[in-house]
């Protein structure tokens, strides 16, 4: 093959014709001697003729063979013979056989072919023409593979007449694929005009495979390294240089280019980076770029669905291959265009196994509705509650880790004015109560919610709070929570009540230090021996201290209800004024 590729260097002229390249991404086709002579292919409107042009006016052939065949080509018809057709077509001549068979074209009538499924269309067809006519044929990496797709449609074989169109399009089209990176991106391209032809001959599959091949290396190793812009890309970041021509790609097209890639041994987590890349050049927010007003809208809304489902099946599966955030998107696209349920329900699971290792930065997904919120919560959402499907078997440690992680995820984003109760509630709520240790964030995100929220009724307040507990704040906390009057009263009541029965705990705790209590135990210990074995009780002295010890932590605590009730009312007057 690469004899036969670098041999189209330089022209071969033969009885069978020659290929001609002349530069690297041009070619010239000379194809063997026509039948039939015609000087000149002429244009009348939407007719093509063979004609001569030297006086300036249409007329036939030199030979005086008249036209007797009608190709018609979309809305344009060419004026034929079929003799200089049928010779290198086998398609056109089991046509024309099966039309004369039927009594069409005899008494020198000319015959009529439609060919509605042509790959390439008109301009492919003036090229097939050329060549069946003996003119040479200019062909490009735009054109090639329309033109090659043509020529099989045709059935255009050496089988028929040898150094037909088939072989003499097949070599530099080899030639074009692996010589350049550019030419392999602009044959590729052209093929979205032909499917499934190119598909079935194999064309998308052989540029997918130079592309891999070529991304896995070096872009040193092999000539021409630019992109599909003519740019060199020799000096771009690292082993991501290649994605920026990737992602110009099909969604079948780059589908077909990723498993080439995988099977090269790319790293997944450039594949990974690769299908980021690209999802973020197809999708402007939520809207898909393919978006075309002359196609029907079931039909965009299909292709989007196909295309968000074909991007998370070709996910790579190695774990830290793909980002958090760049899953999370998947999930609010997937949500929006209503990809398949269980396809969706195994992103979020995958998503949810990572968020231990995540940040809150990771979790923070824009929208893009006036009315929306800044981030998309609910996807957060639906994530935490597949993770706590998941770790319902995990420590207390791991399960404090994501408790970190939400919680510093609601200070990012509890100013948003437009982030509702019922959100922020669910977000709160969704971790089971010991996945936190500490306390201080979330008192800070709902400290921040609360400024930004002042028209909250005094029960939707109190809502809000009561996953915040007293004893899993900080001293500071603490202190800052009860001169807080954003924080509903029934909150900053109990905190208050917590802080005096603290005191009081550790009033009676330092008490006890001196206590008489003390000696008593001192006694006791020294003669527990001696009581053991005379079987005595304890003094009724001891007895004594005891009850009186009782009696003193009852008068305290009814002290506290009365400073309960004293607070309550201070605070109520301080609201009234």
């Amino acid at each position: 093959m690469r004899s036969k590729m670098m041999g189209c260097r330089e022209e071969h002229q033969s009885s069978h014709g020659s290929v001609l390249v002349g530069k690297p991404n041009h070619c010239v086709i000379y194809p063997p001697k026509s039948s039939i002579v015609a000087e000149e292919l002429e244009r009348r409107n939407n007719d093509w003729l063979n004609s001569s042009s030297s006086s300036g006016t249409y007329r036939f052939v030199r030979t005086k063979v008249a036209s007797d065949l009608m190709v018609q080509v979309g809305d344009f018809s060419f004026h034929l013979h079929k003799l200089a057709m049928v010779s290198k077509s086998g398609y056109l001549n089991r046509l024309v056989f099966a039309k004369r068979s039927e009594g069409h074209g005899h008494n020198g009538g000319s015959l009529k072919i439609v060919l509605d499924d042509l790959p390439g269309g008109t301009n492919t067809f003036e090229s097939i023409v050329n060549f069946c006519y003996g003119f040479k044929v200019d062909v490009t990496a735009t054109s090639i593979a329309p033109l090659y797709c043509a020529a099989n449609f045709l059935e255009m074989s050496d089988d028929l007449h040898q150094g037909n169109l088939i072989s003499k399009t097949e070599a530099f089209l080899s030639f074009a694929i692996f010589s350049s990176w550019k030419d392999t991106f602009k044959v590729l391209k052209s093929c979205e005009s032909v499917s499934p032809w190119s598909k079935d001959l194999l064309i998308v599959k052989q540029c997918s495979d130079a592309i891999a091949w070529k991304a896995s290396t070096d872009p040193k190793a092999f000539t021409l390294g630019q992109n599909s812009n003519g740019n060199l890309n020799v000096g771009e970041s690292s082993d991501s240089w290649w994605f920026q021509d990737v992602s110009t790609l099909r969604i079948d097209h780059f589908i077909q280019v990723i498993e080439s890639i995988k099977r090269k041994g790319v790293k997944p987590e450039l594949v990974g980076s690769c299908i980021a890349h690209w999802t973020a050049k197809w999708f402007s927010g939520t809207t898909f770029v393919f978006d075309d007003p002359t196609i029907p809208k079931h039909l965009t809304q299909k292709l989007q669905r196909i295309t968000i489902e074909s991007l998370i099946n070709m996910l790579p599966a190695e774990k830290n291959s793909v980002s958090c955030n760049f899953l999370l998107y998947l999930v609010k696209l997937g949500l929006k265009i209503q990809v398949n349920s269980e396809l969706l329900s195994k992103l979020e699971t995958r998503i949810a196994s990572m968020l231990e290792q995540c940040c809150a930065q990771d979790l923070l997904v824009k929208n893009y509705g006036d009315k929306d919120t800044t981030y998309d919560v609910g996807i957060v959402i639906r994530v935490v509650k597949a993770y706590v499907l998941l770790a319902l078997k995990n420590s207390r440690a791991r399960l404090c880790i994501v408790g970190r992680l939400i919680d510093g995820y609601l200070t990012l984003i509890a100013r948003d004015i437009n982030l509702t109760l019922i959100d922020f509630k669910l977000l709160v709520d969704a971790l089971p109560t010991n996945a936190r240790s500490c306390d201080n964030n979330l008192y800070r995100a709902i400290d921040m919610y609360l400024k930004a929220h002042p028209s909250l009724m005094e029960e939707e307040r109190a809502s809000v709070c009561k996953a915040m507990e007293y004893h899993r704040l900080s001293e500071d906390a603490r202190q800052h929570a009860m001169r807080n009057g954003r924080l509903p009263l029934k909150i900053v009541t109990e905190f208050m009540l917590l802080e005096q029965v603290k005191m009081a705990r550790s009033v009676s705790a330092s008490k006890s230090n001196i206590n008489p209590r003390t000696t008593t135990q001192v006694i006791m210990k020294m003669n527990n021996k001696k009581c053991l074995e005379k079987g005595f009780i304890a003094p009724q002295k001891e007895i004594m201290l005891i009850r009186k010890e009782v009696e003193n932590m009852k008068m305290q605590l009814n002290q506290l209800q009365m400073c309960k009730l004293k607070l309550q009312k201070q605070v109520q007057r301080s609201c009234i004024k």
